[in-house]
């Protein structure tokens, strides 16, 4: 089994926190890591609080092959990731020629003025590459191994295509899905017996109600993708023996 690399994402908002914007960024970095050959471990969430943001930086940072940042970098008062990750790395913040330039270019090209407000995303933490984002003028942030992406998730998601292809990883991840009308409280040791049998695959359990019966989808993650077919196979022929009739693909 190749070398597993994981990443984290730190969620930047109080807008995220008081439930006004629902966060998409979770799910759609999550499957592009996975394309990349790395694994998702830790997801938090923080207020536009300069010493929350620090700690979490840092302490996620210390653990993971990456960080990712999503919200902040805007041109209001309260977009302050920079500074924050500035302040945790012990930089200085310093304008990004490179960046001032795609921002004045982009402004002149709608017809809008390069006002002090949108040439303040031209700050960058000493030391940051650009993360280009084909979508609107700002670019993104790589400093070190944080990658300091937009909240807005298409534009997050123009970001990570600029990125695809260029962060080292390991195998990408295949998953394979098995469902049943199968309570998880009466399968539970059959779940701990292919478990055990197949300690290369990461098994997850998803209950669900339907047609009046529960149920459960078993979604089997590897590196590999006979690896997780024979896992799927295992499950199923448990599930058979058990008086299961296992769906491949799910319910």
């Amino acid at each position: 089994m190749s070398r597993t690399y994981t990443a984290a994402l730190v969620i930047i908002g109080d807008e995220i926190l008081s439930g006004r914007t629902q966060d998409k960024n979770v799910a759609q970095i999550a499957q592009w890591l996975n394309v990349q050959g790395i694994r998702l471990a830790e997801a938090r969430i923080v207020a536009d609080v300069e010493e929350a943001i620090v700690e979490a930086v840092n302490a996620l940072r210390a653990r993971n092959d990456y960080l990712f940042t999503t919200g902040g970098i805007g041109p209001t008062h309260d977009d302050i990731t920079v500074d924050a990750i500035a302040a945790a790395l012990g930089v200085p913040v310093v304008v990004h020629p490179g960046a001032e330039r795609m921002l004045r270019d982009y402004y002149a090209s709608i017809g809008k003025e390069a006002t002090p407000a949108r040439m303040s995303m031209a700050r960058v933490p000493e030391g940051a590459d650009l993360i280009d984002n084909p979508v609107s003028g700002a670019p993104g942030i790589k400093v070190e191994n944080i990658f300091i992406m937009a909240g807005i998730p298409h534009i997050t998601a123009g970001m990570l295509e600029g990125l695809t292809g260029t962060l080292e990883g390991g195998r990408p991840l295949v998953s394979v899905t098995v469902g049943a009308f199968s309570p998880e409280s009466e399968i539970a040791d059959l779940l701990r017996e292919v478990v055990k049998a197949h300690p290369d695959v990461a098994l997850g359990s998803y209950p669900f109600f339907k047609e009046g019966r529960y149920g459960s989808n078993f979604v089997m993650r590897a590196e590999g993708e006979e690896v997780a077919a024979a896992c799927a196979e295992d499950l199923a022929r448990k599930l058979r023996a058990a008086g299961y009739e296992p769906t491949v693909g799910g319910l």
